[in-house]
């Protein structure tokens, strides 16, 4: 085996800059992915028929399409059908967000759905409207449930942003592609960067064991 990480070394502090452009979009999909879960899953249980359906199509078309091909639609689509230059960034947010909402759509309901049923019924007795109770009494209770999962969410939702670098975001990944291709070393930046990846993502898993602990607590 022929490394030699001294060739890629000056290259390093251009890779970490990139954490931060990861990060940034990470988070900001991350939101935009909770929010738009949360009205799919009140969609997918509200009693109206058509909110309902139109969720689970919305939820059966981002979980049953390969995300890069969402992605490509989104870049490459956007100019053509409203003549609006989209950017890269702005593109690989969309598409993370909107791809994330229908996953954790499922996630939220389920965790809704496992609340007792006594806590919506007893509320439903004392006259509490349905959005107060669903802000203040069952969605409180749903995220304890959700949180195991939400954190898996997001760290899938960390590991796969790499994809952004295929439209150009200048990236961990697209940042170690251009040190490849300037020092002709490709594996040495790939592990850089797969290190980086795997830092992040363990960062993630014990902040999130570290909210469930003092959540356990708190009950």
């Amino acid at each position: 085996m022929n490394l030699d990480f001294g060739q890629v070394v000056p290259s390093i502090p251009f890779i970490i800059e990139g954490i931060w452009v990861t990060l940034k979009f990470v988070t900001v999909s991350a939101v935009l992915g909770f929010v738009l879960g949360i009205l799919l899953a009140l969609s997918k249980l509200t009693r109206i028929s058509l909110l309902n359906w139109l969720a689970s199509v919305y939820t059966s078309i981002f979980r049953g399409t390969p995300l890069i091909l969402q992605l490509s639609i989104i870049y490459f689509a956007t100019p053509q059908l409203t003549g609006y230059q989209i950017t890269p960034f702005i593109a690989g947010i969309l598409t993370f967000g909107l791809n994330s909402g229908a996953y954790m759509s499922e996630i939220i309901r389920a965790g809704i759905q496992a609340v007792d049923k006594g806590q919506t019924e007893a509320a439903q007795a004392l006259g509490v409207p349905y959005r107060p109770m669903m802000r203040q009494i069952i969605f409180p209770q749903a995220l304890k449930n959700i949180l195991p999962a939400m954190v898996n969410e997001f760290a899938t939702l960390t590991k796969e942003s790499a994809i952004v670098s295929v439209i150009g975001v200048t990236d961990i990944m697209r940042r170690a592609q251009i040190v490849g291709a300037d020092t002709y070393y490709f594996f040495e930046p790939l592990l850089i960067v797969g290190f980086i990846y795997y830092l992040m993502v363990m960062c993630l898993s014990v902040t999130g064991k570290i909210i469930e602990k003092r959540l356990r607590v708190v009950d």
